[in-house]
């Protein structure tokens, strides 16, 4: 099975070819944002112009940082009503496009912050559309939104076919003024989403083609685009990579890589697509012996080996330890294990192979 019903428009001038989608959504936009990358990529301003071409009124909530908090969540919620806006417009990385979901569903169901995790209640959502600034999340094509309470250090998402967007309109050219640091770590969450479609218990031959197109992308492309970051083409290769990662995702979600990388960024601030690179090999190893053969699909598909692979990953130059307290791998386990993601790793995974991955991270 595969769903992703979303109109992807993936193209240059992607917003002037996505007129007619946005002429039709609504009366009023509820423009959700950070606080740099959509206008440092000129999407804002790009999407405003059309929005007043049309006529159409909007209002510009640029509450939401990276993890974004439930709180920015509710925030957003009574902001959008008392706007009266009808239709969302989520601009910037994954962060205010997952942001953008969850205000959707809590202004569409009328949510308070401790219902906003509780999928039963979703029973209707306004119309999103969704402008990404980085190659990373694909949230743009998933029904996932991952959300963080910083009351109880808890980082964890929902997942909802009424949070998927109804349009993506994916430009390259908004990924140019993306910091290499930003550049590097959204690249490796989407190639952790890639991965995981064939880790998953929920795994389909269906998107074995986009995993092996996606890590072909980002294998060839990323050393080129943080050596070269005005390099458009390259550009394009990424955002493609993190476009089919989230498409991969979207049907098998994702596993123990995710899990694993949550408290990593909670407690020591880590970004999300970087903790998830630093438990890569680790878990890979983990995995291997269970799904060798499929993994060696993958490394023949994009012309490399196992060791290939690895060497490739670790040429890359993202910090590879953190000096983890005792305490927090205590605490960390069990919350871990708690993770809704445990339950689709190809086989079981104990505690103490937790503590092994976490111990592989720690700085000796």
């Amino acid at each position: 099975m595969f769903f992703c019903p979303v109109k992807i428009i993936f193209a240059s001038q992607a917003l002037q070819k996505a007129k007619p989608e946005l002429q039709n959504l609504g009366k009023k936009a509820f423009v959700v944002t950070g606080k740099s990358s959509a206008k440092a990529s000129g999407a804002l301003r790009d999407c405003q112009l059309i929005l007043s071409e049309f006529g159409i009124d909007y209002a510009v909530y640029d509450g939401i940082s990276e993890n974004p908090s439930l709180e920015s969540v509710i925030q957003g919620k009574e902001l959008f009503k008392a706007s009266s806006c009808d239709f969302i417009v989520a601009i910037g990385g994954g962060s205010p496009i997952d942001a953008a979901k969850a205000i959707s569903l809590a202004a569409a169901n009328d949510l308070q912050k401790n219902e906003l995790y509780d999928t039963q209640r979703f029973a209707k959502a306004y119309p999103l559309v969704a402008i990404p600034t980085t190659s990373g999340t694909g949230s743009e094509a998933t029904q996932y939104s991952v959300l963080t309470d910083y009351e109880t250090r808890r980082k964890a998402g929902f997942g909802h076919s009424l949070a998927f967007p109804r349009l993506a309109i994916l430009d390259p050219v908004y990924t140019l003024s993306s910091p290499s640091n930003v550049t590097l770590n959204t690249a490796l969450d989407a190639l952790s989403h890639l991965l995981e479609g064939i880790y998953s218990k929920l795994r389909t031959p269906l998107v074995l083609p986009l995993i092996y197109k996606g890590i072909a992308n980002l294998m060839e492309y990323l050393p080129l685009v943080l050596n070269e970051p005005d390099n458009l083409l390259a550009r394009e290769k990424l955002m493609q990579a993190s476009l089919y990662g989230g498409m991969v995702i979207a049907q098998g979600s994702t596993t123990l890589q995710h899990s694993a990388g949550y408290p990593l960024t909670t407690d020591y601030g880590v970004p999300h697509g970087l903790a998830n690179a630093m438990v890569m090999e680790a878990v890979m190893e983990l995995y291997y012996p269970a799904i060798g053969s499929d993994l060696e699909s993958l490394f023949s598909a994009v012309n490399t080996t196992r060791k290939g692979f690895l060497t490739w990953l670790n040429s890359l130059p993202f910090p590879k330890t953190l000096p983890l307290s005792d305490a927090f791998i205590v605490e960390a386990i069990p919350q871990i294990m708690a993770s809704r993601n445990m339950a689709l790793n190809p086989f079981p995974v104990s505690e103490y192979q937790v503590r092994l991955i976490l111990e592989k991270v720690r700085t000796h």
